[in-house]
């Protein structure tokens, strides 16, 4: 595997009984890029995300990080290489607040994790980095505040810190502008934006709003009925006359 690629799956493929979720997908990104999914709904987006993620496990294929093969790795294995990964439905503590969730998140991944409801102040270390954490998401002046009582946008922004908690070398983010309005989304995005370059960290995009994917994007893969029908630059993408007809349901006529 080339140095600079970080992530790889090679012919990986997923059935649900008679059902080929993903078929045979090869997929090399770059490291510090920022690369994109994208497909027509259905296309098989999301379980190919799962599968990267290590949430479901292939029935063939293998998928790589740094060279290593982690096709069957368990999910907090993979955390622990350095892949933090978001959900489309926000996963947090919503009866703790802000501080309690980034801090539990960093002492998760401490020699302290199965203690977590000691007091706070056992855990000095894990407070300091909750706080960096929550100035590189914007969300310092509500610490204390419970989960559930933020805006969905600064919910959003919360999952992000506690992914970031172990500071990971490659974020998978599904859908993180879902449910948000619409004057929310530049603010998120410029965030990840700011992360991904200031960390040099890669991210894999699982997003349907088209506008944000040709504006972040540094490549886009397109899939469609559980494969890779075209893969580019954002200009490329948008030039290309097949990906348009799979967009319009059209592919086949």
């Amino acid at each position: 595997m080339a140095d600079d690629i970080i992530l790889e799956t090679r012919n990986l493929r997923r059935e649900f009984g008679a059902l080929v979720a993903v078929n045979n997908v090869s997929v090399r990104v770059k490291a510090g890029s920022f690369h994109s999914i994208i497909g027509p709904n259905g296309a098989g987006k999301t379980t190919f995300f799962n599968l990267l993620s290590g949430t479901l496990k292939p029935t063939a294929g293998q998928v790589f990080f740094k060279g290593k093969e982690i096709t069957h790795l368990p999910v907090h294995r993979a955390v622990h290489l350095g892949i933090g990964r978001s959900f489309q439905i926000t996963n947090l503590f919503p009866n703790l607040t802000v501080m309690e969730n980034i801090r539990l998140a960093c002492q998760a991944m401490g020699r302290d994790n199965f203690r977590l409801f000691r007091s706070h102040r056992a855990f000095r270390q894990y407070e300091e980095r909750a706080w960096e954490i929550m100035g590189k998401v914007g969300l310092q002046d509500k610490a204390l505040m419970l989960a559930r009582a933020l805006p969905h946008g600064d919910q959003r922004k919360l999952e992000l810190g506690m992914i970031l908690a172990p500071d990971p070398q490659l974020l998978l983010l599904d859908e993180p502008t879902a449910g948000m309005a619409s004057e929310q989304v530049p603010e998120l995005i410029a965030l990840i934006r700011e992360i991904q370059t200031s960390g040099k960290k890669t991210i894999i995009l699982v997003e349907h709003n088209m506008n944000v994917v040709m504006r972040v994007s540094d490549t886009i893969t397109v899939m469609h009925y559980g494969e890779v029908l075209a893969e580019g630059t954002p200009a490329e993408i948008s030039a290309n006359e097949t990906v348009q007809k799979a967009y319009l349901g059209a592919l086949y006529e």
